[in-house]
């Protein structure tokens, strides 16, 4: 199983504002440059979240993800509204239990979103990659991406690439073997 990060944040390291609003990233496309991300899209087998980032998509209008199934991950039960496709489910347990079950779905490639999702996978060493798009905002406080770890990370920079609009995109490979660090 291969577990993916591709997330936006400020240069200051907010995902979102402290109640949750992201009104400070850019419209999507507004460049006409989607920074890599109809590639990565298409190249996952589904996207898991918690649930607040799903609340959030949900005040998008139209489902941004199509048919591609999607995992909320609640402890509660959770209502799909009408404009969900039955391609979303839901799921609760530990990140480990999720995977563990998605692998026998059949999932081989797992898009993993939202602040407090992807600090469970990274916590439990599940996370092979993370792919960062820096927006040049400073907002001064909100929700980080990262928050307290057990231990050190060690990571791999794989690239980096900047775009005319001042957005900076990097992508880190997580060593989870320390002897060929």
């Amino acid at each position: 199983m291969k577990i993916s990060v591709f997330i936006a944040t400020s240069l200051d390291g907010f995902i979102a504002r402290e109640d949750g609003a992201i009104d400070w990233l850019p419209a999507p496309m507004e460049s006409g440059e989607d920074y890599g991300y109809g590639a990565f899209f298409e190249s996952v087998d589904a996207i898991v979240m918690g649930r607040n980032t799903f609340e959030l998509v949900l005040t998008f209008g139209a489902w941004p993800y199509g048919e591609k199934p999607v995992v909320v991950l609640s402890s509660r039960d959770l209502v799909f509204p009408p404009q969900v496709p039955p391609s979303v489910s839901q799921l609760g347990g530990s990140p480990e239990s999720v995977v563990r079950r998605l692998s026998d779905r059949g999932y081989a490639y797992l898009y993993i979103d939202g602040g407090t999702t992807i600090q469970g996978f990274l916590r439990e060493g599940l996370v092979d990659e993370i792919i960062i798009t820096r927006i040049p905002v400073l907002i001064g406080s909100g929700i980080p991406l990262f928050g307290p770890l057990e231990a050190d990370i060690p990571l791999r920079h794989v690239e980096t690439r900047s775009f005319e609009s001042g957005i900076v995109q990097s992508r880190y490979g997580i060593i989870h073997n320390l002897s060929i660090w």
